[in-house]
């Protein structure tokens, strides 16, 4: 099999920059209710791009509380998941527990590890699309923006800013949800341009 080198920073940089979901396609679940009208959407999707966020840990061995945070996607609108509610841990640990809906994302190991202890559930048909990309002959993880150039010739933003930022806040900031939205959507888009069978996932 060929091996392909995944794109350099420097190549990276060259790009033109790739649309994102703005505000107005980005749902904030935080409550109860909120919770109930993102189940009724996204418990009949076969498909859902898949990220978590976890507030920063800053010394050695330091064990991290989270997901703070669980985003979840289509192709046109992502759900942002805060878990202080009773009701959006249910909702969030069902759909990532549901065997009809694939979810995908990049990295995904930690986030499983995360999943278990904070959630209580094993997340199942999940698809990390390193592995397709491996798969494809690419030695190194090609991560969201590898794979977003490889596909799409273009550049996809990520702030470092917000990477680092408090996810544990109970208010987010609009460039927190814009950051964690679009982490699950690009996942959404790679595996809709990948054209992979939506059925179950084996590779986690």
């Amino acid at each position: 099999m060929p091996q392909f080198a995944s794109p350099t920073r420097d190549e990276l940089a060259l790009l033109e920059p790739l649309d994102r979901l703005g505000p107005a396609d980005i749902v904030l679940v935080a409550t109860e209710a909120q919770a109930e009208d993102a189940w009724k959407v996204l418990s009949g999707c076969s498909v859902l791009g898949f990220d978590t966020e976890s507030k920063p840990t800053f010394f050695r061995d330091q064990v991290s509380e989270g997901p703070h945070v669980v985003q979840l996607s289509t192709l046109d609108k992502a759900w942002v998941f805060q878990l202080f509610d009773a009701r959006c841990r249910e909702v969030v640990a069902a759909l990532l527990e549901a065997e009809h809906i694939t979810k995908v994302g990049f990295g995904l190991a930690g986030d499983h590890t995360q999943i278990r202890r904070t959630l209580g559930v094993e997340p199942r048909n999940v698809l990390d699309l390193n592995v397709v990309f491996r798969k494809k002959g690419y030695a190194k993880e090609i991560g969201v923006r590898g794979a977003v150039a490889v596909l799409f010739n273009r550049r996809f933003m990520k702030s470092k800013k917000a990477t680092t930022s408090n996810w544990a806040n109970r208010q987010l900031s609009e460039s927190q949800l814009v950051y964690a939205a679009n982490d699950a959507w690009a996942a959404a888009l790679v595996f809709d341009a990948l054209d992979l069978p939506s059925g179950r996932a084996r590779e986690h």
